[in-house]
């Protein structure tokens, strides 16, 4: 770090040169970036530079390596042996354990987490998630801690979940919703939904999330309702068909759960959830936009133009004495491997994240400071915040026509050679780039110094057993239990599993999920007027710095 000039240290603006800058299309520039340490967020250097008549107190020169928005996992379910889904009605220990997974999840490059609430008893969760108002760590004088990652809301995984698809969720705390909102209110509590103004009263621009299986009874209905008050709404451990889940799409859904798991496998005559990526303009010509709604609060919404729904027929009960119903539209909506009771698929092998003499590769344009020589056919970062409506899906070209929408989901996707082979990261990933989101699902045994064996996961449950970077129910080694794998690990086998540039996949764990969230104006990205959430990498993907709203929060040295 040296002193720019004989500039005295008063206005708090840093600069950082010689790196290298992913923008929001996954290209890597090579770049200055200028942020505001005071008020922690990037700056626009030439406005800063040329009108305000400033330039940085201080220069860090990052040695060519990687300056990325820091990364975002929004399927999280605990880490360093804390368990975001476990309650003991102590409001000071749970927020302490929050407090802890923040301050040390920056060693992994995460910046910003989506604590993920797994099925649980219904009396909890009104308790539960009134803890998980957003929050960012501030620095800690007795032990030394500068900070940590914000806690952006909460994800409750279920428990309106298909028991077929249950994974590691209790079977008997998954239930339906036959008196529709009425039920999802009861559960989450009435103050959790509130609409986002009302909820956001104390804290900024939370988000909020669940996963459901839209064919479970009362759900279809509620969807719209949840879009409405600004819940994302994500299908997962599902059996849903490919109309069912489309239609769940029509009514607000904009993500699908840790895709290929827990839901069926792709079949050519009906592709159920999978073949949501793959959807065909002429198989799905309804099919709405969403549209993220910022309002004068900064919270966020999505709204979608519905179509008449298609008529289904009456619940029928998935098995004998189970309370789950599951609803059926008139052409079918069970796909051909609904009734089985496999709930991950077989384990694939594990591989290695970088082969030797990895590159990246990356374009490059001169630097802020001499804008006359700028690359105009360069793609650059938008030097302003997006507008308050904005349509949140691509023109696809398509040779036929210009004027048809990429309607596809967003789809979050475990890259940790376990829970998907890198054949199907791949495939995924070349059906639709724009919708990948990398997460972890990983569980509180998500740490380095946690041995291999059996570990108890709650007093009640069974034990999960962790081999390497597999993690399954004790006794039933084809039920995977979420991971034990990092996002910056994520991202690193991404690379390799895919063949894409450094710059590629680290856009899917930092853009995509901000806009999936809608968020993208503050989170994920470099661009001016974002908050200055940062992790610097090394061209192999390795974390060596974090910073948190302008603040250096960890260091590799």
């Amino acid at each position: 770090m040296s002193d720019a000039g004989d500039v005295q240290k008063t206005n708090g603006l840093v600069c950082f040169t010689n790196c290298l800058l992913p923008q929001e299309d996954g290209k890597l520039v090579e770049r200055d970036l200028w942020v505001d340490e005071q008020r922690g967020v990037i700056l626009d250097a030439q406005k800063t530079f040329f009108i305000r008549k400033e330039r940085p107190d201080t220069v860090i020169d990052l040695g060519g390596n990687i300056l990325s928005p820091g990364l975002i996992d929004i399927q999280i379910n605990g880490a360093y042996n804390f368990d975001f889904s476990v309650y003991e009605g102590d409001d000071e220990a749970y927020l302490a354990g929050l407090d802890m997974v923040a301050r040390r999840i920056v060693e992994t490059g995460v910046t910003s987490l989506l604590p993920t609430i797994i099925t649980q008893s219904s009396n909890l969760y009104p308790s539960l998630l009134r803890l998980l108002k957003p929050f960012t760590p501030a620095p800690d004088s007795r032990t030394g801690s500068a900070g940590g990652a914000t806690m952006l809301g909460w994800h409750a995984e279920g428990p309106f979940l298909q028991p077929l698809k249950r994974g590691a969720h209790s079977n008997s705390l998954l239930r339906s919703a036959p008196d529709g909102w009425e039920d999802v209110q009861n559960v989450y509590g009435d103050s959790n939904l509130a609409l986002n103004e009302d909820w956001q009263m104390q804290s900024e621009g939370g988000v909020r999330m669940v996963t459901i299986a839209p064919e479970v009874e009362g759900m279809m209905d509620v969807v719209a309702e949840m879009d409405r008050r600004g819940v994302v709404v994500s299908i997962g451990h599902s059996v849903a068909s490919s109309d069912i889940a489309t239609r769940a799409l029509r009514k607000g859904a904009r993500l699908i759960t840790h895709l290929f798991n827990a839901m069926p496998q792709l079949h050519h005559r009906d592709p159920g959830i999978i073949g949501l990526i793959g959807a065909s303009p002429a198989s799905s010509p309804a099919l709405a936009p969403v549209v993220a709604k910022r309002d004068s609060t900064g919270s966020v919404g999505a709204t979608g133009t519905s179509s008449p729904a298609t008529p289904s027929s009456p619940a029928f009960r998935a098995f004998t004495g189970h309370p789950i119903g599951v609803s059926r539209s008139k052409s079918g909506a069970i796909a051909s491997e609904a009734m089985d009771d496999f709930e991950t698929p077989p384990q694939t092998p594990m591989f290695r994240a970088f082969p030797s003499g990895f590159k990246t590769a990356h374009s490059r344009v001169t630097s802020l400071g001499e804008p006359s020589k700028l690359d105009l056919n360069e793609t650059t970062v938008p030097l302003s915040s997006s507008p308050k409506e904005k349509v949140a899906l691509k023109e696809v070209s398509t040779g036929s026509s210009s004027n048809l929408k990429d309607e596809r989901p967003y789809y979050g996707i475990i890259v940790d050679g376990v829970h998907s082979h890198p054949n199907s990261v791949r495939l995924a990933y070349m059906a639709h780039q724009d919708g990948c989101i990398l997460i972890t699902d990983a569980m509180k045994i998500l740490d380095p110094n946690m041995a291999d064996g059996p570990h108890a996961w709650r007093e009640d449950g069974p034990r999960f057993v962790k081999e390497g970077s597999r993690l399954y129910v004790e006794g039933h080694p084809e039920t995977l239990a979420g991971s034990v794998i990092t996002l910056d690990a994520c991202v690193r086998n991404f690379v390799r599993f895919t063949g894409c540039s450094i710059g590629e996949a680290l856009r899917c764990a930092t853009y995509n999920p901000a806009k999936c969230l809608g968020i993208e104006t503050r989170k994920g990205t470099l661009r001016a007027g974002a908050d200055a959430d940062l992790v610097v990498m090394d061209k192999q993907g390795n974390v060596l710095n974090t910073w948190v709203r302008g603040r250096k929060v960890w260091s590799k040295a």
